[in-house]
């Protein structure tokens, strides 16, 4: 029964990773009909229907989603395993996944696989830059990398950058005329501009603090963008304030092109994490990632 299921359910987790059957077909190197035949096939064996089907998406079903919790990681398990048998060859070998913001694109892994892919030419990695707060190992990660605060529990952690502080900006022709907000609570009458968070949905609420006090403020105003460069470009075009990180807003605060409001309410925070499951055996492609990446104070 295994023998006769393994390829079959490797095609139906390929499927569900990519919500489409035309994007994992290229991916497995299939055509998509052989792979709509495979996973067809699974399901009458099986009895049960493993993917709800529509003209414009594909998602699992209940059972399928029990049988990506249950199969999955041990499969994940299984290419772990091979890719450490790459040790045994002159260069390690392998493809790492990993998601991301765009800013620690920029600021922690850029500069590193600067130097890092030329000395391992046989390591390859693709980095998926969003601000969902994704099952890394549902989704096919190796890992992810978020601020230390908002790792997940149970997941390894490395520190891989600085601590950093988020800071309100406005460019000068933006302030002109106006009064400056002295508190978080002057901000709603402000023009902000807005970060979408695609995990809740939502706005996201920015954070402050101050002699022990906490305040999450909804703001409002004309833009609403999905990154960090988006909001930095508004701040710089008179939109509005942006609430942006410190190091992205420095250069533009040295020349003038920005101003800081509320510097006093902007605490610092646990820099970039990188963050993976709890495996027995990590590949040595990731491992030499991880200690490339790891964070050292000078």
């Amino acid at each position: 029964m295994l023998r006769d299921n393994a390829n079959d359910l490797l095609a139906f987790l390929a499927v569900a990773k990519e919500r489409s059957f035309t994007k994992a077909a290229g991916k497995l190197g299939v055509s998509q009909s052989a792979l709509s035949h495979t996973v067809r096939a699974l399901e009458a064996r099986l009895g049960l229907r493993l993917l709800t089907r529509t003209t414009r998406s594909v998602s699992p079903t209940e059972a399928g989603q029990r049988l990506i919790s249950t199969v999955g990681p041990s499969f994940a398990d299984i290419e772990v395993a091979l890719a450490a048998l790459s040790e045994l060859r002159d260069r390690p070998a392998g493809n790492i996944r990993i998601n991301a913001v765009d800013h620690a694109l920029e600021l922690v892994l850029r500069p590193v696989l600067k130097t890092f892919l030329p000395k391992y030419p046989d390591i390859s990695i693709e980095v998926c830059c969003d601000y969902t707060f994704v099952d890394i190992a549902a989704q096919g990660f190796d890992a992810g990398v978020r601020l230390g605060e908002a790792v997940a529990d149970g997941m390894i952690a490395t520190r891989i950058g600085p601590d950093m502080r988020m800071l309100v900006v406005g460019s000068p022709a933006y302030f002109a005329g106006r009064e400056r907000p002295v508190t978080p609570r002057c901000l709603p009458n402000h023009l902000c501009n807005n970060l979408r968070l695609p995990t809740h949905g939502g706005l996201y609420a920015w954070e402050f603090e101050k002699d022990d006090e906490t305040l999450n403020v909804r703001v409002s105003g004309q833009v609403i963008y999905n990154g960090a460069y988006q909001l930095l470009d508004a701040a710089l075009d008179g939109f509005g304030l942006s609430f942006i990180p410190d190091d992205m807003a420095a250069p533009y605060i040295a020349s003038g092109q920005l101003q800081v409001v509320l510097e006093d309410w902007c605490p610092w925070h646990p820099g970039y994490h990188l963050y993976y499951p709890n495996r027995r055996q990590a590949s040595p492609a990731f491992a030499l990632l991880v200690e490339a990446l790891r964070y050292r104070v000078d």
